[in-house]
């Protein structure tokens, strides 16, 4: 027997576990957005700032609890 790893596909599994599952796990990360799905950002750029090279240079790093989210719909 042989094992490999090649990814985890959402829609194929999603489709298995049927429409009613499906919408429970929806249901889940809605009411646990802020909690256990919540994500915390040391700062919001916008595309503009984010071509910048103080901007680079500190996200580049990719230092632990360090994340930058790039929001294209911000105004620099």
């Amino acid at each position: 027997m042989a094992w490999g790893v090649g990814g985890w596909l959402l829609f194929p599994f999603l489709q298995k576990i049927g429409p009613e599952a499906t919408q429970r796990l929806r249901d889940r990360v809605v009411a646990e957005l802020k909690t256990t799905f919540a994500s915390r950002y040391t700062q919001v750029v916008s595309l503009a700032e984010a071509l910048q090279p103080e901007h680079i240079a500190a996200y580049a790093k990719r230092a632990t609890g360090e994340k930058y989210l790039i929001n294209p719909n911000k105004q620099a």
